[in-house]
């Protein structure tokens, strides 16, 4: 017989006690649930903890929470991209900002997580990345006061050297030094008399900055890194997408936002190109990180402009910028967006394993490009073939202009052409080396268009064969 209990199913009382603490247990669960849904003050995540004041994500997390969600979209970037491998020499840019500082820590943690690792391992198989960091100092350029960049120039060593092990390599380089004279004074005079030629804003700033990036090229190429990480988040993405929308530069705005970039000789990381900075802040005050906000002296022009624009706009909606990146994102990226496969069949299986894993799509049949030979963005089509006439020819000031883009030709390159020839004439090396390098990707660019209408040495006969025949001739 049953002795009446609920759970007694065949007059056997034994499992009554387990039966009871198993529902106990439940509906304690259930109530807490309940008490969690009714009190709103509590971490989404955790559900222990009050969330962050202040913190964005509707300050839904608390503190550990929050650092652990910030630090996982910088890993599933790293992680889906292949950005980083066992055998890679990574060069953090830093300038002592948030975002850097952030990009700088995340690499740091993904470090020391590898060395520990590589120490508790028996067979030592696996190797540990190497990291680096890069500091462009641009104190003379834009007039920044000598204590000031020094006071900068001390604050960056302080960061890296309080990185616990393993140790970073750190790299100071000024941005003259894109001179290759070793005289520091003839480097400094002849960025002086180049930065007197602009009389636009907007141009002179995007100059600057391509001038830093090809500073950081120099400094990894020459001390062996393959892979450069940079500090640029969402917020730094979106306005960088309408102000290159405003410069007329549509075509080639895919190329810059997205989290890989190997149109460079060294790739360039975007790993935390989903993260907004106002959340990197609030991690830094967090984690008691220190920063340095650097004076660039007084801002004007475009980009200063839309700067403004999007911090409005972000103050009345905070999920702005990330709408605008949104947005960008669905632009087809170009065939460079994505690190070349490592010759190694362990890489490449990895790599479909990857693209399976995150639906991403392989476009191995994209068109060789062109780049501009000031900012190295990507030439639309038409602009290729307007390069054609000066493809082939010597390097000289009137060819220059022809292969750089609209944006550079308009905000950069001197109105008046008598003006031409002194600001070529003032241009580093790296910058000129790049119009042998268009025009032979023109010649390159041409002959892919009309390969079908080549005739071939195997080929017999006066003239083109039937079927290649062009229906229309092209124009001369």
């Amino acid at each position: 017989m049953s002795c009446g209990k609920p759970s007694c199913k065949s007059g056997g009382c034994d499992n009554y006690d387990d039966d009871v603490k198993n529902d106990q247990q439940q509906q304690t669960a259930v109530n807490l649930n309940r008490r969690q849904t009714l009190n709103p003050n509590l971490c989404v995540k955790c559900k222990l903890s009050p969330p962050l004041a202040g913190a964005s994500d509707d300050s839904r997390f608390c503190g550990p929470c929050f650092r652990a969600n910030l630090f996982g979209k910088f890993r599933l970037a790293v992680t889906s991209h292949a950005m980083i491998s066992p055998t890679d020499r990574i060069l953090v840019a830093f300038s002592a900002g948030t975002c850097s500082r952030l990009a700088l820590q995340f690499v740091h943690d993904m470090h020391l997580k590898a060395q520990n690792n590589f120490d508790a391992s028996r067979d030592k198989s696996l190797p540990v990345f190497s990291v680096g960091v890069a500091f462009i100092d641009e104190s003379f350029a834009r007039s920044i006061p000598f204590d000031v960049a020094a006071q900068a120039i001390l604050h960056v060593k302080a960061v890296v050297n309080s990185l616990s092990p393993p140790h970073k390599d750190l790299h100071v380089a000024s941005l003259e030094n894109i001179y290759s004279s070793a005289d520091v004074a003839d480097g400094r005079s002849r960025l002086t008399e180049l930065l007197d030629t602009f009389v636009d804003s907007t141009g002179k700033d995007d100059f600057l900055t391509h001038l830093r990036m090809l500073c950081l090229q120099k400094v990894a190429v020459e001390n062996g890194y393959n892979k450069l990480v940079l500090g640029s988040c969402t917020s730094t993405i979106a306005r960088h997408v309408l102000s290159a929308t405003v410069k007329g530069q549509g075509y080639s705005l895919p190329a810059d936002i997205q989290y890989v970039d190997a149109r460079w000789e060294i790739p360039v990381l975007l790993p935390l190109r989903d993260c907004l900075a106002q959340e990197l802040s609030t991690l830094c005050q967090l984690d008691g990180l220190k920063t340095l906000s650097i004076v660039n002296g007084p801002q004007s022009g475009i980009n200063s402009l839309v700067s403004s624009f999007v911090s409005l706009l972000q103050e009345e909606n905070p999920s702005r910028e990330c709408t605008i990146v949104r947005t960008a994102g669905k632009l087809t990226p170009f065939s460079f967006n994505k690190l070349p496969v490592v010759d190694d069949p362990k890489a490449y299986l990895a790599s479909q394993r990857r693209q399976k894993k995150f639906n991403m799509t392989s476009n191995e049949s994209s068109r060789a490009e062109s780049f501009c030979s000031i900012c190295y963005s990507p030439l639309h089509e038409s602009d290729s073939y307007s390069l054609g006439s000066s493809a082939g020819e010597e390097p000289n000031a009137a060819g220059f202009g022809a292969t750089c883009c609209s944006s550079c030709r308009f905000q950069i390159l001197p109105a008046d052409s008598s003006h031409m020839e002194r600001f070529y004439s003032l241009l580093p090396q790296p910058l000129i080396s790049r119009q042998t390098t268009s025009s032979s990707c023109v010649q390159r660019l041409l002959r892919e268009s009309i390969e079908d209408f080549l005739i071939s040495d195997s080929e017999d006969g006066y003239g083109l064969e039937a079927d290649k025949l062009p229906s229309e001739l092209p124009c001369a």
